[in-house]
């Protein structure tokens, strides 16, 4: 009797632990989403400073005055984009943490969800969009 309880044990464990591997995979692929917004942002950054140049290079050239671009002097384009790209590292880094605090959890049945990597997710993404929000308001 004890064999057929104990792999009906077995089978809701496999599957509990596939929905913890589903959510680590999950939480991989949107630190791939914030790491190559951050890659994006810092390449449109120096995309930006390069049309600046050429533009003002073949107007001299030419005699003529280049078009000008409103562009930022400090360079927060290249910040953000480390910044999130740094970010994206860390959100793997703990996703991994995570994924191995549930698994073991699961094993002892022991499971407490936690919220932590999803208060500093929505925390990091909101002070972000302030950021953004803040520069494009100032270039405007």
């Amino acid at each position: 009797m004890e064999t057929g309880a104990d792999d009906k044990k077995k089978t809701e464990n496999r599957r509990v632990h596939m929905a913890n591997e589903r959510t680590f995979l999950a939480w991989v692929r949107t630190s791939i989403g914030v790491m190559a917004f951050g890659f994006v942002v810092e390449r449109f950054a120096f995309f930006l400073r390069q049309l600046v140049y050429y533009s003002e290079h073949l107007g001299r050239i030419n005699g003529r005055a280049g078009f000008s671009i409103k562009t930022p002097k400090a360079g927060y384009s290249a910040v953000l984009g480390i910044a999130l790209v740094a970010f994206g590292m860390l959100m793997t880094l703990l996703a991994f943490i995570r994924f191995l605090k549930v698994r073991r959890q699961i094993d002892e049945g022991t499971y407490r969800p936690s919220a932590a990597l999803n208060v500093t997710l929505t925390a990091f993404v909101l002070a972000i969009g302030f950021l953004l929000l803040a520069y494009l308001i100032r270039s405007f």
